[in-house]
């Protein structure tokens, strides 16, 4: 890989986002790469919107990634997919969690949530990835590791073994929650 590979992590508060980060940055570590890390965390445990940059490479000087740079967005909500759409590059891919989680906003009716969400980013993104990972949680035996079934699915599309993501899960993971965790990252990464 000679160009660092930028993938922006992207969702609300609460969604088990810094938690995939830190997973995804333990198995890229452990696979040998460079990596740089930047967390934006705004009204997070509000339910706030939480984003993530994350680079990796032979050699990473920045955790920035500049709009219109993103290799990958990977989204636990689909209107921060949206709201993030323009820093994905135009041959970049974007895996969307078909998950609405309404801001406070829109709860106290100062604002609506657009319902064409998915439409637009799908208009906007041919290598777009639709996934209703909650349901795939559920199903795995708990609600909250909906962002491991998000992280399988991106472990799949890039160049880290499959045994380093998992070694990177049990590191970052509870021990009494890695039975589940580990069902859903093979769900997601079989999808």
């Amino acid at each position: 890989m000679r160009k660092p590979l930028n993938i922006l992590l992207v969702g609300v508060g609460g969604q088990g986002t810094i938690l995939a980060t830190r997973v995804l940055a333990k198995a890229a570590q452990d696979a040998g790469y460079d990596i740089k890390v930047s967390e934006i965390k705004g009204m997070a445990q509000r339910g706030g919107s939480v984003v993530t940059q994350v680079r990796l490479g032979e050699k990473v000087y920045s955790p920035l990634i500049a709009e219109g740079s993103a290799d990958v967005i990977l989204a636990f909500e689909k209107m921060e997919a949206l709201r993030w759409l323009h820093y994905l590059k135009p041959t970049g891919h974007i895996i969307v969690n078909d998950q609405a989680i309404a801001p406070v906003p829109v709860l106290t009716g100062a604002a609506t949530y657009p319902a064409d969400c998915l439409t637009r980013v799908q208009q906007s993104v041919s290598n777009t990835m639709v996934v209703d990972a909650l349901t795939i949680a559920l199903e795995c035996g708990n609600p909250k590791a909906a962002n491991v079934v998000l992280i399988g699915m991106l472990a799949k599309r890039l160049p880290i073994a499959k045994e380093t993501w998992l070694t990177a899960l049990k590191a970052r993971v509870p021990e009494r929650f890695i039975d589940v965790n580990l069902k859903a990252f093979e769900r997601g990464f079989n999808l």
